[in-house]
Formats: structure tokens, sequence, C-alpha cells
């Protein structure tokens, strides 16, 4: 006997066969063109095209549906200047202090470096956290389980949405992130996950040649 109200499930929707893999297909066509880029173009976004893309990312699956994220959209000048300042402070850090040879060797294909004018330049940040628990209208305390894998299942499907509505992202993450809690006023409760980075490619946007590993070297099948 369920505790819970269930209803009918009525929006399953499915399709013949052919139509199955033909939309299977296409969609990861579609993910295999996104590329992380780090050149922006200042291009305005179409009104609402933000919205809709987190729109899907909030319909993922959490543990016991307690939804623990929250999504900061930033498109203020200024904010994005202070974000872009305090990241190069730790980045800056990183690469001179924090990371180890073999990370620096490993970023170098990359062309990575402290300087992140991506966070200017681009039109949209979403600053994604994780909820580490809930708090009652009262201020109790409630636990939420799976916090993290839940926060990484919302952000893969908004990056993924995304990619569909046409803008290209890149994902940030400066260690320690404790300071977008500050700027961006977020409780202490809340740990930042990570930074998108959303709009248009820039006119001479370029990206590292690199190779995606083969089906086989990374699906088993029994």
């Amino acid at each position: 006997m369920k505790d819970a109200s269930f209803l009918p499930l009525s929006t399953y929707q499915e399709y013949p066969p052919e139509e199955m893999l033909k939309r299977a297909e296409e969609f990861a066509d579609d993910l295999h063109r996104r590329r992380t880029i780090r050149d922006f173009s200042a291009r305005a976004l179409p009104a609402g095209l933000i919205e809709h893309c987190l729109n899907a990312a909030l319909s993922a699956p959490s543990g016991a549906n307690m939804q623990p994220w929250h999504f900061v959209v930033v498109t203020d000048p200024e904010i994005k200047r202070q974000i872009r300042v305090a990241a190069e402070i730790e980045e800056k850090e990183f690469y001179e202090h924090r990371a180890s040879a073999e990370w620096l060797e490993a970023l170098q294909p990359l062309g990575t470096d402290e300087n992140k004018p991506f966070l200017e330049d681009a039109p949209c940040l979403i600053a994604v956290f994780v909820q580490k628990y809930g708090l009652l209208p009262d201020g109790r305390k409630f636990k939420h389980y799976y916090p993290t894998e839940s926060v990484g299942l919302a952000t893969g499907m908004l990056v993924s949405a995304l990619q569909r509505a046409g803008l290209a992202s890149l994902t940030h993450t400066p260690s320690p992130m404790k300071f977008l809690n500050k700027i961006l006023g977020r409780p202490k409760h809340e740990r930042p996950f990570l930074l998108i980075v959303a709009g248009y490619p820039a006119d001479d946007a370029q990206v590292p040649v690199i190779e995606r590993r083969a089906m086989a070297d990374s699906v088993s099948f029994f």
C-alpha cells in the first residue's frame, strides 16, 4: 500500500521503433557537435531562452525528489566583473601553487591559464549551487539525499538544453568557489557546484584538437 498520492502516468510518449532510433541518433549527433569554447561574443540572447533551458534542468530526477539545487542567472556586467576578479585570484593560485605538474601537463593541450575573460565577455553566467540540506519556514533543517548526484544530473540536462537551443557553453570550476556565495548572496548551506558560461561563440573562436574515446573503450554490454 503506497502512502503517497499517485496518479496514472500521462506524460510518457511512446514512438514507433524507427522514430525512436532516429530521435536517439539525432540527439547524440547534436551533443557530439558540442564543444567547450572560451571565446564568447557579447551578443544578447533571445528573451526567455535561458529560462526554457533552466526549465529543462528543473525536470531532473533527484534523491527523494528533494530537488537540492539553486541556479543563479547573472547578466549584470558589474556582477560578472566581480566574479571574474574573484575567480582569477583562485585560478592564479591554482596554476602557480596548487596544481601538480601532472595536472598542468594534462591541461596544457587545452591552452588554459588563470585568465578568464569569458566570465565578462559572455552574456550569461549560470551559477549552480548544491543545497546540503533544506530549511523549513521555521528554520529547522531537513536532510537532502544524494544532493551532489542530483545536481550533477540537473547540470548535465542544462548543458544539453543549451546545446539543443543552439548556444555554446563552458563549465567552469575555480576552486574554491565560496566567493560565489558572497557575491550572489546565497546562504551558507548552499555549496557552489560550478559556473556555466553560456552565449554565442565569438567569430574568431577556436577549439583545441581533441578526440573522444570510442564507445568500445567506455561502454560494456552483457
